[in-house]
């Protein structure tokens, strides 16, 4: 039988598998990638073949106070125009801008940015960008979250490079790298980016933690549960089954006030849901060895059924203080009175 999973993802055996009429199945392939050997004030990554769709991952490990801001194509005109937010406070926006800047101020530590842009040649290039900066070392300080969407104008050509660049007295340390990932509708090839590292479902009973097992260490990792909750429950994460107090995070829910927790023994997800709840969350994390381990997270809650509840929204960043070990294996605790039940569903990929 085939199982219809969060976000039209299908479960089945082997034998259930349609056979593919083309080599390949396309996905999200690593197209261009720059990684710094040396401090600078500038990464590009250039020669971008034509995708309809981007992802770009940026890892920029500080070295003093930066500022980083993004061009297409090295356009300095005056073509970009953006809307933003600092840790949940009210937009800002600017237009007319010689590039697009989500961050509104500057860095002082290590920061990791996910971004999606359309990239229709004949069509305004469109983005969503979301950031979590690590702010102070160590978990007694919360990181701190942007969130942004801006456009370029340009719609005679297609992106073929992306630039971060700091004008401020600090710099880009070495081993700070964009990664461009690209998709087009007409892809077929079989080298995807990103490699299933552990697939794990409760399918026998109920249980208050759902745990990866142990995993292959990769520098970028890719979480999706969904959990069906019986009773309350309250989600976190834990890496490595590490108990201590080395986690901090900042979360919003359904866009209200931000909340701050340092020195915690979880990275706190949601807010506790009732009986019967169904929470889906996604989050990307940058897990290189000696960094602090930085996470963005998302959250859509079905807190009561049925279409006359709005479902519950979580913006979530954070980090996780280890400094000396990747993440080897994810778990999704529940600390409340309730469980996860049968139907709970956790998926992890990495890549290098």
């Amino acid at each position: 039988m085939v199982e219809w999973l969060a976000g039209n993802r299908i479960r089945g055996t082997s034998a259930e598998k349609p056979t593919l009429g083309v080599s390949g199945v396309g996905g999200w392939k690593e197209l261009a990638r720059t990684t710094l050997d040396s401090a600078a004030d500038t990464i590009t990554v250039s020669s971008l073949p034509d995708k309809r769709y981007y992802t770009v991952l940026t890892n920029i490990i500080g070295s003093g106070s930066t500022w980083c801001d993004a061009r297409l194509n090295s356009d300095t005109g005056s073509n970009y125009a953006l809307r933003k937010s600092l840790n949940g406070a009210s937009d800002t926006t600017s237009i007319n801008q010689s590039s697009f800047l989500i961050p509104p101020n500057t860095f002082t530590s290590s920061y990791f940015m996910t971004a999606y842009i359309s990239n229709l040649a004949s069509k305004e290039k469109l983005g969503i960008e979301n950031c979590v900066d690590g702010s102070t070392a160590g978990a007694g300080t919360a990181p701190e979250r942007y969130e942004g969407v801006a456009k370029w104008t340009n719609t005679a050509d297609s992106i073929s490079s992306f630039s971060r660049r700091n004008d401020y007295t600090g710099s880009f340390d070495t081993g700070s790298e964009i990664v461009v990932l690209g998709w087009d509708p007409a892809d077929t090839h079989t080298s995807n980016f990103w490699e299933e590292l552990a697939s794990v479902d409760l399918s026998g009973g109920s249980a208050d933690i759902i745990d990866s097992g142990t995993i292959s260490a990769k520098k970028y990792l890719w979480v999706q549960a969904f959990l069906d909750g019986t009773g309350e429950i309250d989600t976190n994460f834990q890496f490595n089954s590490d108990t201590g107090s080395n986690y901090s995070n900042r979360r919003v829910a359904n866009g209200g006030t931000d909340a701050t927790v340092i020195n915690q023994s979880n990275i706190h997800l949601s807010a506790t849901l009732g009986s019967g709840s169904k929470c889906f969350q996604n989050a990307f994390i940058v897990n290189n060895s000696a960094n602090e381990k930085l996470v963005i997270a998302h959250n859509c809650t079905a807190d009561t059924a049925g279409a006359g509840t709005a479902p519950i929204r979580d913006e979530v960043v954070g980090k996780w203080a280890n400094t000396s070990n990747s993440i080897t294996s994810v778990q999704i605790n529940n600390v409340k009175a309730g469980s996860y039940d049968t139907g709970t569903i956790m998926k992890v990929w990495g890549s290098n």
